[in-house]
């Protein structure tokens, strides 16, 4: 078991990657404590993996929020007595458009979410991490290193892109307390996202679903993309002791697309 008697911060928890996050912290032996702006979302996730509620705990958080950041890193030690790992999968990815359309105000509130948010989340859990070390996993995107075609997201690639960038220093000031830093960076995945892109691009250009989805794995090594659970086993990997000399670095998971 990866994360046996780990406790594990999850932010971002809806029904796509920060369930299966959460998802595979308590079936690799770990307590999941998990944040998301809809309570109903969080109620329904937490049921789903752990019925019984030994394993899980969650608090509506809005990482634009220092003091609810402060609150749902709280909620894990007055539960479970200690925070081993964080997960930054809350952001805001659904602005489209590039920098000709740009509109910087939004473009700042997409910054706030994604950049400083993941910042808040991160120091409001230090003081727990730096009582024993642990991991922090930001999860990026490919696009903050390749651009798709299929869309523009400039202002959501340029916020991961800097989260990258604060990754490599935040690793080397939290390094000494034995907190890794690390993210993982998916391309297309599939999950409720991608299926949603796939369906309305296939209703707009009316074509077959399998056209659509066959435009996007004609790209990777693998005959498939890789999935959410995929991505989430990566991040389980990052959280555990298994990767106790890993910090500073990106793993791309996405069946081959971008090799680096």
């Amino acid at each position: 078991m990866l994360l046996q008697g780990k406790t594990v911060v999850v932010s971002g928890v809806g029904a796509g990657l920060g369930h299966q996050v959460a998802a595979a912290v308590v079936r690799d032996g770990g307590n999941a404590v998990l944040g998301a702006r809809t309570e109903a979302n969080l109620a329904k996730s937490a049921a789903e993996i752990d019925p019984d509620g030994r394993h899980t705990a969650y608090r509506t958080t809005d990482i634009t929020d220092e003091a609810r950041c402060e609150a749902l890193a709280a909620l894990a030690v007055e539960r479970f007595g200690r925070i081993d790992a964080v997960v930054h999968v809350a952001a805001w990815d659904s602005y489209f458009g590039g920098l000709q359309d740009a509109d910087f105000g939004t473009w700042q509130q997409v910054l706030d979410v994604n950049l400083l948010g993941t910042l808040r989340m991160t120091r409001a859990c230090l003081p727990a991490l730096k009582e024993r070390g642990g991991s922090v996993v930001i999860v990026g995107t490919q696009s903050s290193v390749a651009a798709p075609s299929e869309v523009q997201q400039a202002a959501y690639a340029a916020s991961k892109g800097a989260l990258t960038s604060a990754m490599y220093s935040m690793a080397r000031e939290l390094g000494p307390y034995r907190i890794r830093v690390n993210t993982v960076l998916p391309g297309w995945m599939w999950g409720p996202p991608v299926q949603a892109f796939v369906t309305f691009t296939a209703h707009s250009e009316q074509v077959g679903e399998e056209e659509v989805l066959g435009r996007l794995t004609r790209r990777t090594a693998l005959p498939e993309l890789a999935t959410d659970g995929d991505v989430a086993d990566a991040v389980a990997f990052l959280a555990s002791d298994r990767a106790r000399a890993i910090t500073g670095q990106s793993l791309l998971v996405n069946a081959g697309e971008l090799m680096r």
